[in-house]
């Protein structure tokens, strides 16, 4: 055994721990995110948090919510996109997640 003190052991994150550009919760888009939904997505838009996104895409900077109870003819909910800043990342992985957001 040696006198010196361990390490602790430095955190890598990888780009598995930040959540993709662009991502929806309608199984039927291209940008629908099964697995990685499951792990929960935190979504900042315009310096809040919001829980009520139907998608997103960091990089154009806007975001997609439901219009109040309104479907169209299939059923589905009518969206609106609203533009600003977005950030997002993984909830499971805590407070000092790694996050995308626009601009980086």
């Amino acid at each position: 055994m040696t006198d010196t003190p361990e390490e602790p052991a430095k955190e890598t994150k990888s780009a598995a721990d930040t959540p993709p550009d662009h991502l929806a919760i309608n199984p039927r888009s291209k940008f629908y995110g099964g697995e990685l939904l499951e792990r929960g997505i935190g979504i900042n838009f315009r310096g809040e948090r919001k829980n009520n996104i139907e998608e997103y895409c960091v990089s154009e900077g806007w975001v997609k919510v439901q219009a109040g109870k309104t479907v169209d003819r299939k059923g589905n909910p009518l969206l609106i996109k609203l533009n600003g800043d977005v950030e997002a990342w993984f909830e499971d992985l805590g407070d000092d997640a790694p996050s995308i957001k626009k601009g980086s």
